[in-house]
């Protein structure tokens, strides 16, 4: 058993460690993503430089590292001896603190969001809506990330998971750490915005005026 959790705890850093935004702009558009708009390796960043056929494939990827390394424990028929959830939560490590690229890495959103896809798809579903329906008003992938992990967190307290409420938890401060410049962005009014969205629109029709 011991041996098993620590070979899951391994594959799940390594799985969350794949820094896909990174490896996608090397391989097919021989771009390094660090060098490009906020030098982030993670979706928006694709998004914005590479595109969004590079942005799709790159949350695919992400949101699977999450959901591959939290199913090991169902995988291996251990889940009831071992919460998915703690092993998932070193693949948000490995995206963050990534061995392929020299200890950095993204700000673990979509793979988190994998993690809790494995645990609660219900959940995962919820935390989605949250995500669209704030970028939708803000036109802002930061603040949706953090609305969006802000309410998987207030949600598991609701139901009194306490696992789920402290890796939701560690999940949002995280999190929210990893956006404090965009949180200083939003504050001052330059944040970036995605190009569709109410904040978008408002933007741009103030600028009209």
């Amino acid at each position: 058993m011991v041996m098993k959790i620590i070979g899951m705890v391994v594959i799940a850093y390594l799985l969350g460690s794949i820094p896909s935004g990174l490896w996608i702009g090397q391989i097919f558009y021989h771009k390094d993503i660090r060098q490009l708009g906020s030098g982030n390796i993670g979706t928006t960043n694709t998004f914005r430089e590479l595109g969004v056929t590079a942005g799709i494939v790159v949350l695919f990827m992400d949101v699977l590292k999450g959901t591959l390394a939290a199913s090991q424990p169902y995988l291996f028929g251990i889940s009831a001896s071992v919460n998915p959830l703690l092993i998932g939560l070193f693949a948000s490590l490995g995206h963050t603190c990534s061995i392929f690229d020299h200890f950095h890495g993204g700000k673990a959103v979509a793979t988190s969001a994998g993690i809790l896809l494995a645990y609660n798809p219900e959940l995962f579903g919820v935390a989605c809506c949250f995500f669209i329906g704030t970028l939708l008003l803000t036109s802002m992938a930061s603040c949706a990330s953090i609305v969006g992990v802000s309410a998987m967190f207030i949600i598991a307290l609701c139901e009194r998971d306490l696992i789920l409420s402290i890796v939701a938890g560690l999940l949002t401060v995280v999190i929210i750490w990893r956006h404090k410049s965009n949180i200083g962005r939003i504050l001052t009014g330059k944040e970036s915005m995605v190009s569709f969205g109410l904040g978008h629109y408002l933007k741009n029709h103030k600028s009209h005026e």
